[in-house]
C-alpha cells in the first residue's frame, strides 16, 4: 500500500495501523483515553464510527466517511474550511488528511512524553473498503475479538479499550451505536453473534491485511 487512494466520501472502511517496526503505540493506560480524545477531535467531524479496538502496538476501526454535505460547515474542522460557498471547496483528500493529522498529533504527544523521536506509526495507514453488509458484520466482530486473538485477554469482553462495552450500553457514546446494532438485528442478536468465536478467516482476509491483524 505504497500509494493508497484517498478515502472516498460516503464510503465504509476498515482503518488500521501499527507502531513503526512493531513498537508499542500505547505505553501506559493513560495513553488510551488520550488517543480517543484526539480521535474525537480530528475524525468525528468527518466520519461515523461503528467499532474500534486499541491494542498495545496496533489498532482497528470500522468507520464510514461522511458525505460532503454532512461535513460541510462542521465547526470542529480547521477554521480555513468554514465559510466556503459550495461543496467543491472541500478537497477530495480531506478525510485522508484528517487521519494523518490525527496520527501526527498523537505521535508528537508520545514523543514528547517519552523522550523519543522519529515515526511512531507505519506509513501510510491501512485502509480497506467495506462493500457489503456481510463484510460490515464480520469486521465489527473481528475488531472486537482482536484482543483475545492476540492473547491480551482470555475473553474479549475483558478488554477495556474496545467499543464492545459501549455498544452494549445505553450510556451516551460518540459511536454510531444505533446503526451498528441494526446491522446485527438488534442488541440481543449483537451479543449472541459475539458469543460465537467462529470467524471465517478466508472471508476476513478480504478486508484485513495479514501483517496488521
Amino acid at each position: 500500500m505504497s500509494n493508497p487512494e484517498p478515502l472516498l466520501y460516503g464510503t465504509y472502511y476498515h482503518i488500521f495501523n501499527r507502531g513503526n517496526n512493531g513498537e508499542n503505540i500505547f505505553v501506559e493506560k493513560r495513553n488510551y483515553p488520550y488517543f480517543l480524545e484526539l480521535y474525537t477531535k480530528y475524525i468525528t467531524p468527518i466520519a461515523d464510527t461503528y467499532a474500534y479496538s486499541l491494542l498495545r502496538n496496533h489498532f482497528h476501526y470500522g468507520v464510514r466517511i461522511k458525505e460532503k454535505e454532512e461535513i460541510f460547515g462542521d465547526p470542529r474542522l480547521p477554521k480555513n474550511l468554514t465559510g466556503l460557498r459550495d461543496l467543491s471547496g472541500l478537497p477530495e483528500n480531506l478525510p485522508s488528511q484528517q487521519f494523518s493529522n490525527f496520527f501526527n498529533a498523537y505521535a508528537k504527544s508520545i514523543n514528547k512524553a517519552y523522550h523519543r523521536s522519529g515515526a511512531l506509526f507505519e506509513r501510510p495507514f491501512g485502509r480497506k473498503m467495506i462493500t457489503g453488509e456481510a463484510h460490515f458484520v464480520h469486521l465489527i466482530k473481528y475488531i472486537h475479538f482482536n484482543p483475545q486473538k492476540h492473547g491480551f485477554v482470555d475473553d474479549f469482553r475483558e478488554w477495556k479499550h474496545s467499543s464492545y462495552e459501549a455498544l452494549c450500553s445505553t450510556a451516551p457514546t460518540k459511536l454510531n451505536r444505533k446503526e451498528t446494532l441494526w446491522y446485527f438485528g438488534g442488541l440481543e442478536a449483537f451479543k449472541k453473534e459475539h458469543e460465537s468465536e467462529v470467524i471465517d478467516n478466508d472471508f476476513v482476509q478480504k478486508f484485513v491485511d495479514e501483517d496488521v491483524d
